[in-house]
C-alpha cells in the first residue's frame, strides 16, 4: 500500500478529480475478502554495504558524525559525480524519492553505499581464512554477506543443485534482533508482519532457484509468532512440494510469561521436492538386540477357531528333542482336536488359551512350513499341564526382511533350528511429528556448548547442536555427498551438525553458510559513542560472522579455543567423543564483494571472481586465483584458460587431472570457445567466461 499511496498522491497532484476517483476504487477493493495469504509484498528493502568503495551512480546514505549514538539519516542519495581535491574526495549527491530533490556535497568517507533488493549486483568473493584438516574432502564455505545478495551469487554456482536448505529465520518477536530496511522492527510497527513476509518470500523465491527440483528438501524453524503465516507462505511459494510440520520441545522447563502458558516448543517445517526420501531414525535401544519373536497363537477374539478354519491345525513337537518334526493339516470345524493322534514321542500342539478357548495360528499351514524351513519358527516354554503345552514363536515379515537385507545379522542357530539374529547397528523407524528429546534442549546443548567452544558467552539463544543434527540426518542421512545451505547461519550450528554427520557415517557432505556481520543492538550504541561506525576494523571485529560464526567453527574443527587451549567437554548422544578431538574437515571463509561489470568483462576482477569458480567446481582442492604468464592453470577439480594460444598445454594438463570436471574458458569469441570445447575430454564440462557470469546477473535483477 505504501507504493500505491505514493502513486495516488501523484495522481491527485496532476488531476484532483482523477486522484479522488482512483482512491475511491482502491478503498472499495481493499474491503474485499481475498483468499490466501495477503500482505504488502512490495515493502521496500535495502541494505548498507560497509566498506564498499563509493562510485559514481551509487545509491548512498550519509553517515552520522563520529562519536554520536544517533543512526544515520535514512534518506537515499544518488552520487552524481566524485570530485578530487587537495583535501580529499567529495561526492556530489542528489536526493532520491523526493518531489523537490536537494543536493549536497559530502566527503566520500562519510557515505555508506546502499543496495535495494531490485538493484542488479555483480558479486565476487575475498577469502578471509581457512582451516584444512580434511585431506581431499570438499571445503565447507562461510560467506560474510547480506543473505539476499549471497543467494543471488549462489544462483551462479549452485543453480538447482542444492540437496537441502536449513534455515532458522528471525522470529519477528518485536525485540531488537531483526532489521528491515536498516531499522529494527519493533512490536509497534503496523507493517511488522508484512515486512517479515516480504523479507522471507524474496529469499524463498531465490531458494527455489537453488534447490534440486527433482530431489531436495527445505527445512524452516519458527515459533508461534509467525508459524501460521509461514505455513501459508510456504504453500503459496511451493505448491508442488510436500509439506509437513513438526512440533519440537526445545525448552523443557518452559519460558514463563505473564498470564500466558509457559512455552516449551517451536516448529519445524519440512518442505520436500520431487522424489526426496526421508532417512528413518535409529532406535537407539535396539542396538545389539535380538529380532522380536512374537507368539504364534493369535490373541484377538476375532481369531477364534470358527472364524479362520484354515489356520487351526496341529504342530507336532518331539518332547525329548524339543523340536518341531511335522505340521499337520487344518481341521474341519466339526473335528475334535483330541481325535488327532501325534507321532511317537510327540505331542500335538494347537492354538488354545489357558481357559480352553480354541484360537488360530498366525499363518496358514503352508506359510508356516516355509518359515520353519528357513529357521523363522522356534519353540518357547513347555508345560504339559496347559491346554497348549508348548509356546510357539515366529518371525513376522519385517524382521525377516531385515535378516535377508543384512540389517539384522544371523549369529547362529538354536537346537530347534531357529535363527539367532541381532540388530548390530540398531533398527530404524520413521520419526513422528512430535519430538520430545532431551538432546534438543537449547540451553544444555546450545548455549552451554558454545560457552565451551568460546570460553565465554557470545551468542544469544543458539539451537541445540543435536536438534539440527537430527533434522539434517532426516533429510540428507541417505546422501553422503549432499550440499547443505543455511542462509541464516547465525553461530554456524548447521555446519557443525554436518561435521558430526560426516564423522558418523564417513560422508563427504559439505555446507555453505551465509551470515552477515551485524553487531548486536546492545553493543552498537557504545561503539558509536566511542567514535566507531560500520566498516571500521574494530566495529567489524565484533560482528556476528567474525566474532561468533568463524571462531565457533574453527574451535569445533581444531578442538582448540581462540587462546589455543583444548576445548573442554564432550559430544553426547549418537556419537560421544571429546570436543578437543575436533573433526577431519576443511572450511574456507569469504566476504562478498560488489564488482563493476566492466572490470569483470575485461578480466580485471579475476581474483574476486576466482573463488566463485572454485565453489562452482565443487569447493575441492586448490583455488586458482592467478593464471600466471601462461594464461591458464589446472587444479585438482577444475581449470581456467584465458590465453587461447596456450590451448594445447591446457588440454593436456586437464586431461591428466583425473578429478577435474569443469573448464572455464575466458573468451568473447563464441567460435573460439567451441573450438576449445571440441578438444576437451568428454568428462569435463566447459563454461564460458565471462558471458555466463554476466548473463546470470543480468537476469537476476532482484525480487518481485
Amino acid at each position: 500500500m505504501s507504493r500505491l499511496s505514493e502513486l495516488l498522491r501523484q495522481a491527485r497532484k496532476a488531476d484532483l478529480q482523477l486522484g479522488a476517483d482512483l482512491e475511491a476504487e482502491v478503498t472499495a477493493l481493499t474491503k474485499r475478502r481475498t483468499f490466501g495469504l495477503v500482505f504488502e509484498a512490495h515493502q521496500p528493502e535495502a541494505v548498507e554495504l560497509p566498506g564498499r568503495p563509493v562510485r559514481r551512480g551509487d545509491k548512498v546514505r550519509v553517515l552520522p558524525p563520529r562519536g554520536v549514538a544517533e543512526r544515520e539519516d535514512q534518506r537515499l542519495w544518488r552520487v552524481i559525480r566524485i570530485e578530487r581535491t587537495e583535501v580529499g574526495r567529495f561526492a556530489h549527491l542528489s536526493e532520491l524519492g523526493s518531489e523537490e530533490p536537494v543536493a549536497q556535497v559530502v566527503g566520500v568517507d562519510e557515505l555508506s553505499v546502499v543496495a535495494e533488493f531490485r538493484d542488479r549486483i555483480h558479486p565476487g568473493l575475498v577469502e578471509t581464512g581457512r582451516v584444512e584438516r580434511g585431506g581431499n574432502k570438499p571445503f565447507h564455505t562461510v560467506i560474510n554477506s547480506e543473505n539476499y545478495h549471497a543467494l543471488e551469487m549462489l544462483t551462479y554456482t549452485h543453480r538447482h543443485s542444492i540437496d537441502a536448505i536449513y534455515i532458522d529465520p528471525p522470529y519477528n518477536s518485536g525485540a531488537s534482533d531483526w532489521k528491515y530496511n536498516n531499522n529494527y522492527v519493533g512490536k509497534e510497527d503496523d507493517y511488522r508482519h508484512s515486512k517479515w513476509l516480504a523479507f522471507i518470500e524474496r529469499r524463498l523465491k531465490l531458494a527455489r532457484e537453488l534447490l534440486n527440483p527433482s530431489d531436495s528438501a527445505l527445512v524452516v524453524t519458527i515459533d508461534e509468532k509467525e508459524y501460521l503465516r509461514l505455513g501459508l507462505l510456504l504453500e503459496q511459494t511451493y505448491p508442488e512440494a510436500k509439506i509437513q510440520m513438526i512440533s519440537t520441545v526445545i525448552n523443557p522447563a518452559g519460558t514463563g510469561r505473564a498470564n500466558e502458558l509457559s512455552r516449551t516448543d517451536e516448529y519445524v517445517f519440512l518442505v520436500r521436492f520431487g522424489a526426496h526420501q526421508l532417512a528413518p531414525e535409529l532406535v537407539e535401544e535396539s542396538k545389539d538386540k535380538e529380532v522380536h519373536w512374537p507368539t504364534f497363537r493369535r490373541a484377538e477374539t476375532s481369531s477364534a477357531r470358527p472364524n479362520r478354519p484354515s489356520q487351526f491345525y496341529p504342530i507336532f513337537v518331539d518332547v525329548g528333542a524339543r523340536k518341531i518334526v511335522e505340521v499337520g493339516h487344518p481341521l474341519a470345524p466339526d473335528v475334535d482336536r483330541f481325535s488327532i493322534i501325534p507321532p511317537v514321542d510327540c505331542v500335538a500342539v494347537f492354538p488354545v488359551r489357558d481357559d480352553g478357548t480354541e484360537m488360530n495360528w498366525g499363518l496358514t499351514r503352508n506359510s508356516l512350513v516355509s518359515r520353519l524351513e528357513r529357521g523363522y519358527v522356534r519353540l518357547g516354554g513347555y508345560d504339559p499341564d496347559h491346554h497348549q503345552p508348548f509356546v510357539i514363536k515366529y518371525l513376522k515379515s519385517g524382521p525377516i526382511r531385515d535378516i535377508e537385507s543384512g540389517k539384522a545379522k544371523v549369529r547362529g542357530y538354536r537346537e530347534d533350528g531357529s535363527v539367532m539374529a541381532f540388530y548390530e547397528e540398531g533398527k530404524t523407524k520413521m520419526p513422528t511429528t512430535q519430538w520430545r528429546k532431551p538432546s534438543h534442549d537449547a540451553y544444555r546443548h546450545g548455549t552451554t556448548l558454545l560457552r565451551d567452544l568460546y570460553g565465554q558467552q557470545r551468542f544469544p539463544f543458539p539451537k541445540s547442536l543435536y536438534a539440527v543434527e537430527d533434522v539434517l540426518r532426516l533429510v540428507v542421512g541417505n546422501k553422503p555427498e549432499a550440499v547443505v545451505l543455511d542462509f541464516f547461519a547465525g553461530s554456524g550450528t548447521t555446519a557443525h551438525a554436518v561435521f558430526r554427520l560426516n564423522k558418523q557415517d564417513g560422508g563427504c557432505r559439505h555446507s555453505i553458510m551465509v551470515t552477515n556481520n551485524e553487531v548486536s543492538a546492545a553493543e552498537q550504541k557504545a561503539l558509536r559513542l566511542s567514535g566507531l561506525r560500520p566498516g571500521d576494523r574494530e566495529w567489524e571485529a565484533l560482528g556476528i560472522c567474525e566474532y561468533v560464526t568463524k571462531p565457533r567453527l574453527v574451535a569445533a574443527l581444531t578442538g582448540e579455543t581462540a587462546s589455543g587451549e583444548p576445548v573442554q567437554g564432550k559430544y553426547k548422544f549418537v556419537d560421544e567423543f571429546p570436543l578437543m578431538q575436533g573433526f577431519q574437515e576443511n572450511v574456507a571463509f569469504f566476504k562478498l564483494t560488489y564488482e563493476s561489470p566492466l572490470s569483470v568483462r575485461h578480466h580485471r576482477a579475476f581474483r574476486r571472481i576466482a573463488p566463485m569458480l572454485w565453489i562452482r567446481a565443487g569447493s575441492r582442492g586448490r583455488l586458482i586465483d592467478s593464471l600466471g604468464e601462461d594464461g591458464w592453470d589446472v587444479a585438482e577439480a577444475y581449470g581456467v584458460l584465458r590465453n587461447l594460444d596456450q590451448t594445447d598445454g591446457f588440454i593436456n594438463a586437464i586431461g591428466r587431472a583425473d578429478a577435474a570436471s569443469t573448464a572455464f574458458v575466458v573468451t568473447d569469441d563464441e567460435g573460439a570457445f567451441q573450438m576449445v570445447c571440441r578438444e576437451l575430454p568428454s568428462t569435463v564440462t566447459p563454461i564460458r567466461l565471462y558471458e555466463t557470469y554476466l548473463q546470470n546477473f543480468q537476469i537476476n535483477m532482484g525480487g518481485n
